[in-house]
């Protein structure tokens, strides 16, 4: 898996170009640990990604390992197979705020 990363100021921008398995994981997880530490949100930007399975989505949520800041995470870009995966894991589990990160989410929040 190929991945682009860009930042501006403390976003973080992530393009993974392939399919985010469990055989992806280990590299995106390092990609996000070599951040540099004054980067407070990590937008990945889904586009070149036609599947996900539960590494995406754990990718997504899980919190960061205890030397690496916690950050704010949102999606874009994203496709059907990944945004059926990610409504699924919205209705099948609440409390880990899937939902947050579906689109129109964020226009939400800002109206709330």
């Amino acid at each position: 898996m190929n991945v682009t990363t860009l930042i501006d100021a403390t976003i973080a921008t992530i393009i993974p170009h392939g399919e985010i398995d469990h055989t992806a994981l280990p590299k995106l997880r390092a990609v996000v640990a070599a951040l540099p530490r004054d980067v407070a949100e990590v937008v990945w930007d889904l586009k070149d990604t036609p599947f996900i399975d539960t590494a995406g989505l754990h990718l997504l949520v899980d919190p960061p390992p205890a030397d690496v800041p916690p950050r704010r995470a949102t999606v874009t870009g994203i496709q059907s197979q990944p945004l059926r995966v990610l409504r699924t894991a919205a209705e099948l589990f609440p409390t880990l705020e899937f939902a947050r990160l579906l689109p129109g989410a964020r226009q939400h929040e800002a109206a709330a």
